[in-house]
């Protein structure tokens, strides 16, 4: 099988390390703008030059020369990539978001359905075995029906500040807002759990902390100029030099040493200080949820944890469920008769897997090889499943930014009038 990478990126080498290495396929082509990160997948996939491409137009003006491809570049670059690569006749796997846009979005999934394409989106937590257990218990009605979910995206201060402050994702008008590009997944797994489309939805939220108003005394634009780095906790030292070889030091430099790092951090977007940098996108976001089946959810999103981690509560007519993906821990608890007697409760530590999101990563790919090689079987993470949930991720931003309650009926037929016009 021969793949194709657009963006060779941190998540596209990821997907394309994993076909790569399965020996279920090879890369055959890469599209990337930067030199260093193009000669380096060309190196790792022994790519030949005339198949090493600065921009996705010389890749497309060769037709199809692939059994598929992996688009994993930024966000506002995926549409018309993708577009185009389904007009080719391409099966794609795409990264999330689809696109900023509902829009776009609806069009990409119409693309697909017209061309009979697939395209597969990246939304790795269905592919988790934590959340595939926890599916499992609510299926098997044990604690009978789903009544109300507290989800948290617990994103992490020190991940807030290196992605949504410092990095690529720190403005809507680069990438997207922080609801769609961090917690699509949220929005898809919600759905995929209780079964359901949303009803209904609201949102609140803002940028609260990372702003200048709440830097140190005098601190300046950089941190390693900066003369109040030393007290400061995201000093770049402090955040990159401990975790050489690891992300997040490795988005920063090829150069994984410390004079590279410090070197790299001298002039890189990386090296600012979080609170000078020209980051819109919020560092918390509350979101109230309505299903169709009645379920309601309240999903936080938030920069201010220490962990980096998802934990969940699913509280049900019988009994509850409470998880921790970061400690790979489920409690299944009934409910006791009273207050003083005992109550039945397990715990389970879902089968670990190796590869990234606690082996979503691995999932996924499994999941688009086996889909390439059937030949036409539907995937857990289709076009349709997964535009689903980036509406929901649109409406919530609508909703925090209007402070409207947002119907997603309605939300959808505008799409689809404006898809029309």
């Amino acid at each position: 099988m021969k793949l194709g990478l657009i963006g060779a990126g941190q998540r596209g080498m990821i997907y394309a390390e994993y076909a790569y290495n399965s020996k279920r396929a090879d890369i055959i082509a890469v599209v990337e703008p930067d030199d260093k990160r193009r000669k380096a997948a060309a190196d790792k996939f022994n790519i030949p030059l005339e198949r090493q491409f600065k921009s996705v137009k010389e890749f497309y003006q060769l037709g199809k020369i692939c059994d598929a491809i992996i688009i994993a570049s930024m966000d506002r670059d995926h549409y018309e990539q993708t577009m185009d690569g389904l007009e080719l006749g391409y099966d794609i796997l795409l990264e999330k978001p689809i696109s900023p846009s509902p829009l776009e979005c609806v069009k990409i999934q119409e693309k697909a359905h017209e061309k009979k394409c697939h395209v597969i989106v990246c939304h790795v937590l269905r592919y988790t075995n934590f959340f595939a257990e926890i599916k499992k218990i609510i299926d098997s009605n044990e604690l009978g029906k789903v009544v109300t979910i507290q989800h948290n995206e617990n994103v992490g201060n020190y991940h807030i500040a290196h992605s949504f402050v410092r990095g690529n994702w720190r403005r809507s008008d680069l990438a997207s807002p922080l609801i769609m590009q961090k917690s699509c997944h949220d929005m898809d797994i919600l759905t995929w759990l209780v079964n359901s489309n949303a009803k209904r939805i609201s949102s609140y939220g803002d940028l609260r902390y990372f702003k200048e108003e709440n830097a140190p005394m005098d601190s300046s634009d950089r941190c390693l100029t900066c003369k109040a780095a030393k007290e400061c906790r995201f000093d770049v030292r402090k955040a990159y030099l401990p975790v050489i070889g690891q992300w997040p030091a490795t988005v920063i430099s090829q150069d994984q040493t410390e004079e590279g790092l410090l070197k790299a951090l001298e002039t890189s977007p990386y090296g600012r200080c979080v609170y000078r940098c020209d980051n819109d996108v919020c560092d918390n976001q509350v979101s109230l949820i309505e299903f169709e089946n009645g379920v309601t959810v309240s999903f936080n999103l938030s920069g201010f944890t220490n962990r980096m981690c998802r934990t969940i509560k699913i509280m049900c007519e019988n009994g509850e469920i409470r998880g921790d993906d970061g400690l790979n821990i489920i409690e299944v608890t009934h409910f006791a008769p009273n207050a003083v007697g005992g109550y039945e409760q397990r715990v389970i530590h879902p089968g670990s897997v190796e590869g990234g999101h606690g082996g979503g990563d691995t999932g996924l790919m499994e999941d688009f090889l086996d889909m390439l090689e059937s030949k036409g079987e539907d995937s857990r993470s289709s076009i349709d499943r997964s535009v689903e949930s980036h509406i929901m991720a649109y409406a919530a931003e609508e909703a925090r930014v209007t402070g409207k309650t947002i119907e997603i009926q309605g939300f959808k037929e505008q799409l689809k009038d404006a898809v029309l016009k």
